[in-house]
């Protein structure tokens, strides 16, 4: 019987995801790629992968430079 109720349980939880994930607003894919196309070309001056670091320190990706103190 405990075993009837969890699975119970557990289609209702699927049930109410499957709802939420129907009750979702879609859009076409050839708008989501021109949408993202667009947010990029309105964004690469600002890409430091694209136009670089303004300096070294700027750099989170940069090699930490180690002291050694004998």
């Amino acid at each position: 019987m405990d075993m009837m109720i969890s699975s119970l349980q557990q289609q209702k939880r699927v049930t109410e995801q499957l709802r939420r994930e129907a009750a979702l607003r879609r859009m076409l894919v050839s708008q989501a790629a021109a949408d993202i196309i667009k947010f990029i070309s309105d964004h690469q001056q600002e890409d430091c992968l694209l136009v670089g670091f303004s300096s070294q320190k700027a750099n989170p990706f940069r090699e930490k430079s180690s002291c050694n103190v004998l």
